[in-house]
């Protein structure tokens, strides 16, 4: 591949996109959903902790993993087991399958949520959503079958489109949305804060409960949370790193990435959940928080309409940037595997997978357990084979040549260390815990 042609213009833009795909529903219900049901301050501390871990050592590693090889998941694999024997080359290529699966999976039940975003958008234009029971109104879409199909056409194919011209696509595309995004939840965050009782959401968000942290539960949530919240999936990271210039320092950009994750999570976090205390709503209600609980609020205070609108636009932002990078994981690498086929064609072939599938779980209103199936199993497993492959198959120092790249002050055996002996077992740890709460639970 061609990195002058095909790679980001900027090393702005490529840190909007990398915060793009990063910044999601994770941040906007899944952390302030999880924060609220674990402890609020004591919670807080220990994401940051493992965010401080993931965006120094792994995804550094992901976006070096992408720019060595010049190619997505499936090429990337290929060439980080080569390192260790030519003999390998294959084995790696059949494991980066997984992660790849991974991605094109979580994007088609992704497409749907977003979908149900789009609808609670043109429901908040129209005015309908000021006057309805929300509780009502949500069941009423989401446990009837085929009830967004038009919002899912719109959703898949307007993503796929803004992928045609690959990187520089995604990075026109960041550079609008993302700061568009921190600035409605910003504007947001600035109006929940005049709301009578709000006050009392900033205190559970900010002060700990120190018996929380000897809950081994809430390290795990908290751990999973940074874990998906940074989109580090052994996949979709390393398509990005792919785009990446060789003087561009992935430490360095890595740190801004997440930097800006948690900067949009918080800033989520003080307008749902100040928002819930007032209203003495729960604030671990998970997806009906978007759909159920902000609705309510917005019902209730003035100029709630606009502010509805505003709110549900952010959130169309948040998810189509996601969708770009599963999607572009999935469709850079098929690309790299199969060269005789056109990246129209494999759009389209993408186009036709997520809707069909997608559509499938709409009309059993099964995208809630499909999420939950990729996530506690594929996703998991797939990011914990990458954390393996770079730091215990790959030669370290072949990795390490390649992080140096850009980098000032060359990084040595503490970050090496730090990604083979605290990274790599605490993805372990996650995915054995997730598979043991899946099978006891």
């Amino acid at each position: 591949m061609n990195t002058e042609k095909k790679g980001f213009a900027s090393r702005w833009g490529f840190i909007l996109a990398s915060v793009g795909s990063a910044v999601g529903m994770a941040n906007v219900w899944g952390f302030p959903n999880k924060l609220g049901a674990n402890g609020g301050g004591a919670f807080l501390l220990i994401y940051l902790f493992f965010v401080f871990i993931f965006g120094y050592v792994a995804l550094p590693a992901e976006f070096a993993i992408g720019r060595m090889a010049k190619t997505g998941t499936l090429g990337a694999y290929d060439a980080a087991w080569k390192t260790r024997n030519k003999n390998l080359e294959k084995a790696g290529g059949l494991i980066g399958w997984l992660p790849l699966i991974g991605s094109l999976c979580i994007s088609i039940g992704y497409a749907v949520i977003v979908s149900y975003v789009l609808k609670a958008l043109v429901s908040s234009i129209t005015g309908n959503l000021m006057t309805t029971d929300v509780q009502l109104w949500f069941e009423g879409f989401s446990f009837e079958s085929y009830s967004v199909i038009p919002y899912h056409i719109v959703v898949v194919v307007g993503t796929l489109l803004t992928l045609l011209l690959g990187a520089k696509s995604i990075e026109k595309s960041n550079k609008i949305m993302m700061p568009i995004f921190f600035i409605i939840f910003a504007f947001l965050a600035v109006c929940v804060m005049f709301l009578p009782g709000s006050a009392n959401g900033y205190k559970f968000m900010f002060t700990a409960d120190w018996k929380q942290l000897a809950n081994p539960l809430v390290w795990i949530w908290a751990m999973g949370q940074a874990f998906f919240s940074l989109s580090v999936t052994g996949s979709g990271m390393i398509v990005y790193g792919a785009y990446l210039a060789d003087s561009e320092d992935v430490v360095s950009a890595s740190k801004n990435t997440a930097i800006f994750d948690t900067i949009a999570a918080i800033v989520a976090a003080l307008v749902i959940i100040p928002a819930c205390f007032s209203y003495d709503l729960d604030v671990g209600a998970g997806p009906s928080l978007l759909f159920v609980t902000l609705p309510t609020i917005l019902q209730d205070i003035p100029l709630g309409q606009l502010f509805a609108i505003i709110l549900y636009v952010a959130m169309i932002f948040a998810g189509i940037s996601s969708l770009q990078n599963m999607f572009e994981a999935v469709a850079e690498s098929l690309l790299n595997k199969f060269p005789k086929l056109s990246r129209n064609f494999v759009l389209l072939l993408l186009c036709i997978i997520c809707l069909g599938v997608g559509v499938g779980m709409e009309a059993i209103s099964q995208w809630g357990p499909w999420m939950d199936l990729i996530s506690i199993y594929i996703i998991p497993i797939g990011a914990t084979l990458g954390a393996i492959s770079w730091f215990w198959i790959m030669k370290k120092d072949v990795l390490m040549s390649e992080i140096n790249k850009g980098t000032k002050k060359p990084h040595g055996d503490f970050w090496y260390n730090m990604g083979r002996f605290v990274y790599v077992p605490f993805a372990i740890i996650l995915c054995m815990v997730a598979l043991f709460m899946k099978v006891a639970f």
